[in-house]
């Protein structure tokens, strides 16, 4: 809207006060030039010259140029009074909502550049209400893509921006909800498909020995060894499931300092038998004096994961090599072994609930396909990250926490 200078409408209001001075003081002298005229009219003359006698002409001079003066300052403001009433009440339909309204004044002066620099902005409130509006019904129909222009400096134009903002966080909102929904549809899935499978045999075995369908006592052990086995399997999947589930609903950490060099010695003891029974070795290469923020109790269920990952799956590579080591203010454990790599399109799925790499390496091997997404839900519920990486050659896990403070601040000295 153009600026409208108060100085121009102050040197117009004086300029009609000066008029209408100039009139009544134009209308005085004439009429004091037609009073002897005047006082020929047998009608006027006996009062008028009761007045004059009695009151004086002076003074009726100044009443009668007092009256002159109202009358005249009147009839020139008169234009203006209307045009400063049509812009008020244009200024109240707009203040009232009507941005369509239009203020009509035929005058080019100050005021009628008022009137226009109104009905312009008006316009332009009525436009960007009505692209706000259309963006708003399209959201409502659920096209969250929906993008409402944003003028910036505008107050209207971050009411906009806020509109955007609510509606792609509204998507990510459904999105998730639907994710979650696949979730826990693929969930009940995987459970169902995977305690059926075990439980089937069970019971097939069972039902063998319940009708006596079998040969001799040897046969007898063989079938109840295999439903035995079945039934540890089926308690693992169960176990894992449990633990799966209390990681994620949020369970109380009891968290104090871990000096991981320590840490991963502890679990390499506690794994010689396996590496023994799998004829691997375990070599371990780490910093000193590294710590860490954690759950001692839950880290160790995710460690013990991975070591035990690394022998499953590594066993022809005859070696697992764990490496402790402190990047950046964070600290970097690896676990190393060299057996089958893991194929390219499996890799962004290996945390991924009951998914395993091969149906019959899963069945050697006798995975839940829980492990690892129960790993990667301990290293991240504390605030560490876990990545993996494979090839020909070997197949590496690593994780990442940040470095204690307390230590980093020691090394810093």
């Amino acid at each position: 809207m153009r600026r409208i200078q108060p100085d121009n409408i102050r040197i117009k209001m004086l300029l009609m006060l000066l008029a209408s001075i100039g009139i009544t003081a134009a209308l005085l002298v004439t009429l004091y030039a037609l009073s002897s005229l005047i006082l020929t009219v047998p009608t006027l003359n006996v009062p008028l010259a009761w007045v004059v006698n009695n009151i004086g002409s002076g003074p009726v001079m100044i009443v009668a140029g007092m009256i002159l003066f109202f009358v005249s300052y009147y009839m020139s403001t008169k234009w203006f009074v209307r045009d400063l009433a049509k812009i008020e009440t244009g200024l109240q339909e707009v203040v009232s909502g009507r941005f369509d309204y239009k203020i009509h004044l035929s005058s080019r002066d100050e005021l009628g550049r008022v009137a226009e620099g109104i009905n312009r902005m008006a316009d332009e409130l009525n436009v960007y209400l009505e692209e706000i509006t259309r963006g708003l019904r399209e959201i409502a129909k659920g096209n969250f893509d929906t993008e409402i222009p944003e003028h910036p400096g505008s107050q209207l134009g971050e009411v906009a921006a806020s509109i955007n903002q609510m509606s792609k966080q509204l998507y990510q909102s459904i999105l998730e909800e639907r994710r979650a929904e696949k979730t826990k549809n693929d969930l009940i899935t995987g459970v169902s498909h995977d305690l059926r499978t075990p439980l089937t045999s069970i019971l097939g075995f069972l039902e063998v020995i319940e009708e006596d369908r079998y040969q001799d006592e040897v046969e007898l052990r063989y079938y109840v060894n295999i439903a035995y086995e079945k039934a540890q399997n089926l308690k693992k999947l169960i176990d894992d499931l449990f633990e799966y589930t209390r990681i994620n609903n949020g369970l109380p950490l009891e968290v104090q300092e871990i000096d991981m060099a320590q840490f991963i010695r502890q679990l390499i003891e506690e794994s010689v038998p396996a590496l023994e029974k799998s004829g691997m070795e375990c070599r371990l290469e780490a910093e000193e004096g590294l710590t860490i923020m954690a759950d001692g109790s839950q880290l160790v269920r995710a460690y013990e994961n991975l070591m035990s990952n690394a022998i499953r799956y590594g066993a022809s590579g005859g070696a697992v090599d764990i490496a402790v080591w402190e990047v950046d203010g964070f600290v970097l454990v690896s676990f190393t072994n060299y057996g089958e790599p893991i194929p390219e399109r499996d890799l962004p799925f290996i945390f991924d609930r009951f998914y395993r790499v091969e149906s019959s390496r899963s069945k050697q091997t006798g995975g839940t396909g829980l492990g690892l997404a129960i790993t990667k839900s301990i290293v991240e519920v504390q605030g560490g990250e876990i990545s993996v990486r494979s090839d020909r050659r070997s197949t590496t896990f690593a994780t990442r926490f940040p470095q204690a403070k307390a230590n980093q601040e020691t090394k810093g000295r």
